[in-house]
């Protein structure tokens, strides 16, 4: 699933193509690419068109283009393989394209997802600590990227807590926009184990985890994105290439740029954590094997 740079690379690509422009005609071509809009396919076609992309906006992973003249935004999920793009009219249909919305500018944005896990959805806006954001998207943290992210608050939150600090950095309510590729790339660099209660951790610690965050998603962002295969792209279709930067994610046996060390690969959460064994050491009491096995 596409995390804040990946989502960010996309944001900025839509603002470039689409802000300002107005959706002639909407087309719903795969009905559970509208499933989250309640209403249902058709009615998602009919409040869109005629409607103008008046901003185009991100908090964490979530991306939304805001509209004129309703209150309302277009919540996008690109769920695991959603791909929003902008092409000319004449290029052919996609094999996976679920909804295509014709634009006063003469281009087509197509919303294509192969595992139809995405979809839009139209939600209100609503503020919430000063900021107008869509309903469903109400309850998201601030992500590290956001002018306004408080890592005094967020530290001050996670001591509070008695979780390990990966779960925590995956907790959208605490901060949002990092997923299992940045929380391991975040650990690494801040030498902590993602097993590490947060309550034991000291502040400056914590406040090194929210700052290696930070970096390591503003390098991605730089690069494109990380893009493991040809699902992840930008509004043009090409991918982005922060995956050869990697130093742990993915890296499992290959030697920690650090240390010299192979990276091991333990099960965290139905899912994969990379760490170094020697400049992450695991906290006492937990025995977790190599290759996933608890």
């Amino acid at each position: 699933m596409p995390e804040l740079p990946e989502v960010e690379v996309v944001r900025r690509g839509l603002s470039t193509h689409v802000l300002g422009a107005t959706m002639e005609s909407v087309e719903v071509l795969h009905p559970r690419a509208a499933r989250r809009h309640e209403p249902g396919p058709r009615d998602l076609a009919l409040q869109l068109t005629g409607q103008t992309v008046s901003a185009v906006e991100r908090r964490g992973k979530y991306l939304w283009l805001v509209l004129e003249p309703t209150d309302l935004a277009v919540v996008v999920h690109l769920g695991m393989s959603g791909q929003m793009l902008v092409q000319p009219p004449t290029v052919p249909d996609e094999k996976h394209l679920r909804i295509r919305a014709m634009l006063d500018t003469g281009a087509d944005l197509r919303f294509v997802d192969q595992r139809t896990f995405g979809g839009w959805a139209l939600a209100p806006l609503v503020e919430v600590d000063g900021d107008r954001v869509p309903l469903p998207v109400a309850h998201i943290a601030r992500d590290p990227m956001d002018p306004r992210f408080d890592p005094s608050a967020v530290v001050k939150v996670l001591r509070s807590k008695h979780t390990e600090i990966k779960r925590a950095l995956l907790d959208q309510t605490v901060v949002s926009g990092i997923g299992n590729i940045y929380a391991d790339e975040a650990l690494w660099r801040a030498q902590i184990h993602g097993n590490r209660p947060t309550d034991k951790l000291t502040g400056p610690k914590l406040r090194a985890v929210l700052a290696a965050a930070h970096d390591v998603m503003a390098e991605a962002l730089d690069q494109g994105g990380t893009s493991f295969d040809a699902l992840y792209v930008n509004v043009n279709g090409e991918s982005g290439y922060f995956e050869r930067s990697l130093n742990a994610y993915g890296q499992e046996d290959m030697p920690c740029p650090r240390c010299g060390a192979p990276i091991r690969r333990e099960r965290f959460m139905n899912r994969s954590s990379y760490s170094c064994p020697r400049c992450q050491p695991r906290p006492r009491g937990i025995r977790i094997g190599a290759a996933g096995n608890v």
